[in-house]
């Protein structure tokens, strides 16, 4: 298929690039043409998100713009006039899903010759994923990035009423755009970007490529927020960036995350979260604050990858497995009862059975309460990706098996620390499996099961003693209050 001139295609090359240059702060940028007002009148949209929070975050703006179009959102593909699959690239098997539910959506446009499909998000960003959609997906009609949602209105109208294929994806650095509209997905938590983008460019990961440079937003339109979410009732927040902890460097604010998290905290919204953190960056400042306020959770997500500094090395991840295990101590013992999760790529070119003895080491040392283990997915464009990728898929997945052995039984021990105790749940609502049992996160983000004798509803912190545990969840009983 030729390459439309009109057409703007991703590049990796452009993407790279940083300079020394801080990120415009926009709070205007965000308009419906007068031509693209209401062309969902009438319309219905299907979202489906994959990967990160980030994405999910990204889905609630991108469904609170289709919604001032005037578009209504359904819940299957099949009542759809618009179905926008919202993308993540980190690992292979997530591209491949996406490319898997294109293909299968096309039968739709049989008994809707007017449908429209759309594709965007991380994936969207690849130079080679383009390419693909290009000469093997003609029927997908829409194509934009992670720096353009914004443009959706425009982008949209070109789509459909034009009925032109429409690509648009920006390889910047990328601004920041304030006051876009949002459709909040829950009711009771709610995800607040901090800042976007990434500049560690660990060496097997795409994200600085297709999330642009380390840009913050301003303290007070990140607390303007969690004020306005607190008035709206919302008990939790999760602050979210790619590595919150370098939050306010580019702005060179004093205090960086430390500060922004104790001025968040000070708001009084009852349960306060964040991620990710990126160990080389973790501060004695941040330990310090979340251990002097109730209301900032006592759960880390802090991502080790390996547990071989020659790996470690490789990867680009700045700290050796010393300095990680000097951070942990430090946290465990400042923050009382703190919980961990991590993630841990096994299989990662070069690593020898020496070397994943070490990452099993290092999980015996930790014993974190969750870990997120993945066989290495080497990304195009990644210097890992140029590699010798000489560990065998035989070999990737015994070690995986083995990993998740030693960490599925440090999770179960955890739990079993929790038996009799009596916990706060954040109550999310009735269970999948049964609608006379409610379910909620604990402080350290322990998944609870419980029956209560009175009436509960999503959005309740609730007292839970527990009964029984396993090794993903609790369970409980509510305790009567007086």
């Amino acid at each position: 298929m030729k390459v439309h001139e009109d057409w703007m295609k991703p590049s990796l090359k452009e993407a790279q690039k940083r300079t020394n240059q801080q990120a415009a702060i926009e709070k205007s940028l965000f308009n419906i043409p007068f031509e693209a007002r209401n062309i969902g009148c009438g319309r219905k949209y299907f979202l489906r998100t994959y990967g990160c929070q980030a994405n999910e975050r990204d889905g609630e703006t991108i469904a609170g713009i289709l919604e001032e179009l005037g578009f209504e959102q359904c819940h299957t593909p099949e009542e759809a006039d618009f179905i926008l699959l919202n993308t993540c690239a980190v690992r292979k098997n997530a591209e491949d899903k996406v490319l898997g539910e294109l293909g299968s959506l096309k039968r739709l446009r049989k008994t809707n010759p007017d449908l429209l499909f759309g594709m965007c998000g991380c994936m969207a960003q690849e130079e080679e994923i383009v390419d693909t959609i290009i000469k093997k997906y003609p029927h997908v009609d829409l194509v934009f990035g992670t720096h353009n949602i914004h443009r959706l209105p425009i982008l949209l109208y070109q789509a459909m009423m034009a009925r032109e294929k429409t690509i648009e994806v920006y390889s910047k650095e990328g601004e920041v755009i304030e006051n876009l509209p949002v459709k909040r997905f829950g009711t009771h938590k709610a995800w607040v970007n901090i800042m976007y983008g990434c500049d560690k460019f660990c060496t097997y990961c795409i994200v600085p490529y297709t999330r642009g440079k380390e840009r913050s937003r301003t303290v007070e339109d990140i607390l303007d927020e969690v004020r306005e979410l607190k008035a709206e009732g919302f008990k939790e927040v999760t602050l979210l960036g790619q590595n919150v902890n370098s939050y306010g460097k580019d702005l060179q604010l004093a205090g960086g995350f430390a500060g922004l998290l104790e001025e968040v905290a000070k708001i009084g919204i009852p349960r306060i979260r964040f991620t990710t953190s990126h160990p080389w960056d973790f501060t004695d400042e941040m330990i310090d604050v979340i251990a002097r306020y109730d209301n900032i959770m006592p759960f880390i997500h802090l991502p080790v990858q390996s547990g071989s500094n020659e790996i470690l090395k490789i990867m680009g991840r700045r700290y050796t497995v010393e300095q990680y295990r000097t951070l942990f101590d430090k946290i465990v013992s400042k923050i009382p009862g703190v919980g961990f999760s991590t993630d841990i790529i096994v299989g990662f070119p070069n690593e020898t059975d020496e070397q994943f003895q070490k990452t099993l080491e290092l999980v015996d040392y930790c014993q974190f309460d969750n870990a997120f283990t993945f066989i290495y997915s080497p990304r195009a464009g990644t210097p890992a990706a140029a590699m010798a990728d000489n560990v065998s898929l035989e070999v990737k997945q015994d070690r995986l098996n083995e990993l998740m052995e030693h960490t599925n039984r440090y999770a179960r021990l955890k739990n079993e620390a929790y038996a009799g105790r009596v916990v706060k749940v954040l109550v999310d609502g009735p269970s999948k499996k049964n609608e006379r049992v409610y379910s909620g996160y604990t402080e350290t983000n322990k998944l609870v099961n419980f029956t209560a004798d009175q009436p509960i509803q999503p959005g309740d912190i609730v007292e839970v003693q527990i009964t029984d545990v396993k090794t993903w969840s609790m369970d409980g009983e509510a305790i009567k209050s007086e």
